[in-house]
């Protein structure tokens, strides 16, 4: 009597469980989840405070891995990872694109999740590890060491223009900082519409880590007459 438990468990039209390819699912997942939350929570939610796109990314990176990781076997391994970027990056949202730092993350997660699933055995786990630290390392670099600051703009519909003249630039800056709260590096002036006095301004400011949360109260005061 052959005493050996069978490694699956057999249903119609697939197998109900397969240990091997379970385990390597269960494995392989857990360190993609901890290395997108690596990156997304431990790196680029410290600094921009952004929960919407914490929970986008965390989503995103679990889909693509799952999608990829399942079909993988299906032989589309390099069409579906081109196809499954392809997708990704025209993404825009309604009402405002996605600035470039986001799409960079998105990029990077979806990445990520690609390379974690669909590694092969001709990829050795040594080497799986080294792409995944080289990321976060870089990133980590880039985010804390060298404090790279991004710098963000806003568009504004503002309406007392006697002060977009060039003569007038300091009190148009005074006037902007104090209604928005930002340290405002520079302006750019835009449409000017003299039938309703008003005009469509550009402000640039960096929106490091002690603004950041300001930004964001401020954008729909801002935006809102946009329309």
């Amino acid at each position: 009597m052959d005493t050996k438990v069978s490694e699956s468990i057999k249903f119609p039209g697939l197998q109900l469980f397969d240990s091997k390819g379970f385990y390597e699912l269960l494995i392989r997942f857990s360190f993609n989840l901890l290395i997108i939350f690596i990156i997304v929570r431990l790196l680029y939610y410290p600094i921009t405070k952004r929960k919407d796109y914490l929970f986008t990314y965390l989503l995103i990176s679990t889909i693509s891995f799952l999608l990829c990781f399942m079909l993988g076997n299906v032989k589309l391994q390099l069409g579906f990872a081109l196809g499954l970027f392809a997708v990704f990056g025209i993404i825009r949202y309604r009402t405002n694109p996605m600035p470039i730092k986001e799409m960079t993350y998105l990029f990077v997660v979806i990445g990520i999740s690609v390379v974690n699933a669909l590694a092969n055995q001709k990829v050795s786990y040594a080497e799986l590890v080294f792409t995944n630290v080289v990321v976060i390392l870089l990133i980590y670099t880039l985010e804390k060491v060298y404090l790279l600051r991004h710098e963000s703009c806003k568009i504004i519909n503002y309406e007392n223009i006697d002060l977009i003249k060039p003569e007038k630039y300091d009190e148009l800056k005074a006037d902007l900082e104090k209604r928005t709260g930002l340290k405002i590096n520079r302006i750019e002036i835009g449409k000017i519409d003299f039938l309703r006095d008003s005009a469509r301004i550009s402000i640039y400011y960096y929106s490091d880590k002690n603004r950041i949360n300001l930004a964001d109260e401020n954008e729909n005061y801002i935006d809102n007459d946009e329309d």
